[in-house]
C-alpha cells in the first residue's frame, strides 16, 4: 500500500515567524510545548520545572494534612456555589485540615476564605500568567508556579481529599486526572467530593454511562461522592480521610533553619 504523499507546506513569511515567536514567549507552557528546541532551551526548562517543584515543596512540606478545593475562578461572591465553597473551607478547617486552592478568585477565594475566617490554615498555589491572575487575600501562605502541570501536581500531592465545585475545563481536568491517579494506583484512595448537583448531574450521568460501556471499571463512579449536603460531605471526610488515614496521629515535619526552611505558621 502506497503511503499518502506529504501535503505541500507553504513557506512562512517573516511576519508569521515573528508572530509565532511572540506566541511561544507569552507563556512558559507555550514555549515548552512548541516542538523541538535547542538543548540549552530544554535544559533551562528542566531548571524552571525543578525550581517550581522546590518552591512548592518548601512551602507545602510543613502544611500538615491538606484538602484541595477545585472550582471556577469566575464564580462571583455571594452566589450559591461561592457560599458552598466558603462553608466547605470552613468545615475542613474545623476538622484540622489545611485548605489548599489554586489561590485565585471565585471558588478558590471562597474556599480559602472559609478556612481563613474559621481560624484554620489557608494556602494558595497560584499560576503565573501574562494577564496576572491575582492571588486572593485569604491565604496565610502562597507559592506561584510557572507551569500548569507542576501546579496541578502540587495541588494533588499534599491532599488527603479533594472537593470539586462547579468550574470549567480546568476543573474537569483536575478532577479527572485525580480520579485517574486513584484508578491506576498512583494515588491512594482519597475521597473526591463533587458538589453542585444541578451543575454536575449531566457529568455524573456520563460517568455512569462510561461504566456501562465498559470504558471505565464498574466501581469507578463510586470514587466520586456526589452531594450538596454540607453535613454529608463532612461525614464523608471524617470517615474516608480523617479516620481511614489516621491524620490526627501524624506530626508536621519541623523546619530546618540551616536549610532556609520556614514553617507554615498557624493562624492566631
Amino acid at each position: 500500500m502506497k503511503p499518502p504523499s506529504t501535503p505541500h507546506c507553504p513557506d512562512a513569511s517573516e511576519e508569521e515567524i515573528a508572530q509565532q515567536r511572540i506566541y511561544e514567549l507569552e507563556l512558559p507552557d507555550r514555549t515548552w510545548l512548541s516542538g523541538p528546541r535547542s538543548r540549552f532551551q530544554d535544559l533551562m526548562t528542566l531548571f524552571h520545572v525543578c525550581r517550581d517543584f522546590m518552591r512548592a515543596f518548601r512551602t507545602l512540606h510543613f502544611a500538615g494534612p491538606c484538602v484541595t478545593i477545585f472550582g471556577s475562578a469566575r464564580t462571583k461572591p455571594g452566589t450559591e456555589y461561592y457560599e458552598l465553597a466558603r462553608r466547605m473551607g470552613e468545615e475542613c478547617a474545623k476538622l484540622g485540615f489545611t485548605v489548599v486552592t489554586g489561590g485565585g478568585p471565585g471558588i478558590m477565594e471562597a474556599g480559602n476564605k472559609g478556612a481563613f475566617e474559621a481560624g484554620g490554615c489557608s494556602i494558595g498555589v497560584n499560576i503565573q500568567l501574562p494577564f496576572e491572575q491575582a492571588l486572593n487575600e485569604n491565604v496565610h501562605h502562597s507559592v506561584t508556579m510557572r507551569y500548569f502541570f507542576t501546579r496541578k501536581t502540587i495541588l494533588v500531592k499534599y491532599s488527603y481529599a479533594f472537593i470539586v465545585l462547579p468550574g470549567g475545563a480546568g476543573t474537569l481536568d483536575e478532577m479527572f486526572e485525580t480520579m485517574t491517579l486513584i484508578q491506576t494506583g498512583k494515588l491512594r484512595n482519597f475521597p473526591i467530593i463533587l458538589m453542585g448537583k444541578d451543575y454536575w448531574q449531566p457529568l455524573m450521568d456520563f460517568v455512569y454511562r462510561m461504566a456501562e460501556a465498559g470504558t471505565i471499571s464498574p466501581g469507578d463512579p463510586e470514587l466520586i461522592f456526589f452531594t450538596d449536603d454540607i453535613d454529608e460531605a463532612v461525614a464523608h471526610l471524617q470517615r474516608h480521610a480523617v479516620r481511614q488515614f489516621g491524620l490526627r496521629r501524624k506530626s508536621v515535619p519541623r523546619a530546618i533553619t540551616l536549610l532556609g526552611e520556614k514553617a507554615v505558621k498557624e493562624p492566631g
